[in-house]
């Protein structure tokens, strides 16, 4: 008997190393194919890149723990950008009142923010009020969203933004990237959230067994609301990073970056069907997806071949989560 509990515990350590074991692998087969990879200009470019995806990849790790899932943070980045360079850039005119409204940085940011919240309460309130199941109503808020990007942004890129307003993702504080900084609060706040607080455990216990989670009390609606909320606004967060480095709101910012975040959140262990994982997991599942996009950009793989791979990685880190499940 001892024996056997000794293995079980020994295949449930190797399981939660899978990732960071993948990860060493990776790294050592591409610093192996590019003398570029390991230098300290590429590793702090791979580290800017994937904290939008980090941030992403955060709100939709508290998403699936439930047993949900997000298809629209993508269109919702999206449009949180531009509607943040567009307050920035031209405000908000009332015609019929004479009356202009100007926007500081922080103002814009937290208008972007605002909306990408408003979208993700938005999903929460129709996956509980009307029981559509979260991949249909997602779905239709990544049409949604987009849609109301090209309308706001009639088609056309938001460019000349302030200069301040870049340095939200280009600039450097103390050695360190600023959207490197902004993802790292974000991972922060989302561990002491799902560790220290009631709705992280209540996250947990609605994934693992929502019957009866609603038997002990809990208010599922309530809490999976709150939980699409703050993937939305993490989304919108995205966003600001991705227009700020660009100095500009593209309409079709975002196009795939949900696939990258699902990808980071299962490839980091959170299982499809809820109740396990970790933010920590999920990190590392980012670094993962960032590691390998820039090794294949480094080793001059066709960016078509690149969907390929991702999407084999992805398909893999499945098939191991469905084992791991079985096997417990």
């Amino acid at each position: 008997m001892q024996a056997t509990t000794t293995t079980k515990d020994y295949k449930q350590q190797l399981a939660k190393l899978q990732p960071l074991i993948a990860l060493f692998v990776l790294c050592a087969i591409i610093s192996l194919l590019s003398d570029k990879f390991l230098t300290v200009t590429n590793v702090w470019n791979v580290m800017r890149q994937i904290s939008v995806n980090i941030c992403i990849s955060t709100g939709m790790t508290l998403v699936v723990l439930m047993a949900g899932i997000d298809l629209s943070v993508g269109s919702i980045l999206a449009l949180g950008g531009a509607i943040t360079a567009g307050l920035l850039k031209n405000g908000v005119e009332f015609s019929s009142f004479n009356l202009y409204m100007g926007f500081t940085i922080l103002g814009a940011c937290l208008a972007g923010i605002l909306v990408g919240s408003v979208l993700g309460w938005f999903n929460g309130w129709t996956i509980t009020r009307f029981k559509v199941p979260p991949f249909v109503a997602t779905l239709a808020m990544l049409t949604i969203a987009r849609g109301l990007t090209m309308l706001w942004t009639k088609g056309f890129p938001i460019t000349g933004l302030e200069r301040n307003f870049s340095y939200l993702g280009t600039g450097w504080f103390l050695g360190i990237p600023l959207p490197v900084w902004i993802s790292g609060v974000v991972v922060i706040a989302a561990i002491l959230v799902t560790n220290k607080t009631k709705i992280g455990r209540y996250i947990y216990a609605i994934g693992g067994n929502e019957n009866a989670a609603r038997l002990s009390g809990i208010n599922i609606n309530r809490v999976k609301i709150a939980v699409y909320t703050i993937a939305g606004a993490l989304a919108a967060v995205g966003g600001l990073i991705v227009t700020s480095r660009l100095d500009a709101a593209q309409p079709n910012a975002g196009v795939g970056y949900e696939l990258d975040s699902i990808a980071a959140v299962v490839i980091g262990g959170t299982s499809l069907s809820g109740g396990r994982g970790t933010i920590l997991g999920t990190v590392l599942g980012a670094v993962i997806i960032g590691v390998l996009n820039n090794g294949l950009v480094l080793l001059n793989v066709s960016p078509f071949w690149q969907q390929v791979v991702k999407g084999l990685v992805i398909l893999a880190a499945v098939i191991i989560d469905k084992a791991n499940n079985k096997g417990e």
